[in-house]
């Protein structure tokens, strides 16, 4: 269960910016799953160097979180590439991100190398583990989930409490009553953007100690990102959440029980809800 939270964890990130660019921009990007991708190399090869010129092991956390903050300057370029086609058809806008997908994952090959890179145990370990019972947590672990949840609970105060999340839900109720009233459409796009790329790179960074990073990464939480939001529904942050906690905990205990049925039992749940709540189960939440 702490494995399938942890998981989740970094689901949320990518889902919660994937959410905010789609409720703002109204588009469905599939390059979400390239970031996270990209992420977690830089976070590995930003600590392995860190740890080489002696910055203290504990400090690794610090590292990774600014690594995948610093790639927020992927977005403004890439949302001005977008931009050209937020208008058209959504098979354009699929077809265009689906191909960042494919150039982001030849630039990771030709930088990185097709061999998986991960970090040395001990990074991982170096907080410590906590027993409970019979059971041995990573505190790690444990200190990635309570960042989400911190990210999370921040995202919500952004979006409610302050003029920019004001500003942030008008252009996503009505952007033309928005354009109308003052509101700089591009400025917006391009700083919801950004913030949505700081999200998915921050969650594949942070989720990188605890795996490989592999060039196929992205596809695979592409998948799952789209479970998330179906799951949640398109625009609703807190179904972000209720579904990243379902997809992860899911995959996780048919991991654990029943390997061959790990996409599977998520299809199931993705059908379910299609069926039962077409809208997501955040369908009356805000973005």
């Amino acid at each position: 269960m702490i494995g399938g939270v942890f998981h989740a964890a970094g689901l949320f990130l990518v889902a919660a910016g994937l959410q905010l660019v789609f409720g703002v921009q109204k588009i469905l990007n599939l390059a979400c799953g390239s970031f996270y991708a990209l992420g977690a190399y830089v976070g590995v090869s930003a600590v392995s160097w860190a740890l080489g010129v002696g910055v203290p092991a504990p400090l690794f956390l610090v590292v990774l979180i600014l690594s995948g903050l610093a790639l927020a300057v992927l977005g403004p370029p890439v949302e001005r590439l977008l931009r050209t086609v937020s208008e058209r058809d959504e098979s354009f806008q699929l077809l265009l991100t689906f191909a960042l997908v494919l150039m982001f994952e030849d630039v990771i090959r030709f930088v990185w190398g097709p061999a998986p890179h991960q970090l040395a145990g001990a990074v991982y370990l170096v907080y410590g583990q906590l027993r409970v019972g019979t059971l041995t947590i990573p505190v790690y672990n444990l200190v990635v989930i309570a960042a989400a949840a911190l990210i999370a609970g921040l995202m919500g105060w952004l979006l409610t409490r302050t003029r920019f999340g004001r500003i942030v839900r008008a252009v996503a109720e009505n952007r033309r009553m928005a354009e109308a009233l003052g509101v700089d459409l591009a400025r917006i796009s391009s700083r919801v953007f950004t913030l949505g790329v700081a999200l998915g790179t921050v969650g594949g960074a942070l989720v990188i100690p605890a795996t490989a990073a592999v060039n196929e990464m992205g596809i695979e939480l592409i998948v799952e990102a789209f479970a998330v939001v179906v799951i949640g529904g398109l625009g609703s942050m807190r179904g972000a959440f209720a579904g990243a906690l379902i997809v992860g905990v899911l995959k996780a205990v048919t991991i654990a029980t029943w390997p061959e049925l790990e996409l599977l039992a998520i299809y199931l749940i993705v059908v379910a809800v299609l069926v039962l709540r077409p809208a997501g189960l955040g369908a009356r939440a805000a973005v």
